[in-house]
């Protein structure tokens, strides 16, 4: 029973969290990003940001957003170690699918 008590207390923070009023616009436009563990490693993700061609700084900044949230949320430091971020140049970034995949790590 506690275990249930505390996975529903977690659906209900998460469901919050993702509710429309929350959202944050980027550039004007709410996009969707998605942050993945590489490997099973915590400290190291992939993010992907979907929609990215509506405007690429609008998703570059989704990306920055999102990453920094995760690794304060998770190391307590907003500090990032890229290896394609937002602020890479736009050679280096690649639009597959209509969305931007960034790479980095947080501080361990």
């Amino acid at each position: 029973m506690r275990f249930f008590v505390i996975a529903l207390t977690i659906v209900a923070a998460v469901a919050g969290c993702s509710s429309r009023e929350d959202r944050i616009a980027f550039d004007g436009i709410y996009f969707n990003t998605k942050l993945s563990k590489v490997d099973g490693q915590r400290d190291v993700f992939t993010l992907l940001v979907k929609n990215a061609s509506q405007s690429i700084d609008g998703a570059r900044e989704a990306a920055r957003y999102d990453a920094t949230s995760y690794c304060v949320n998770n190391y307590g430091s907003s500090d990032i170690a890229w290896v394609v971020g937002p602020d890479s140049p736009a050679d280096d970034l690649v639009l597959v699918d209509d969305s931007l995949t960034f790479s980095g790590s947080c501080p361990s």
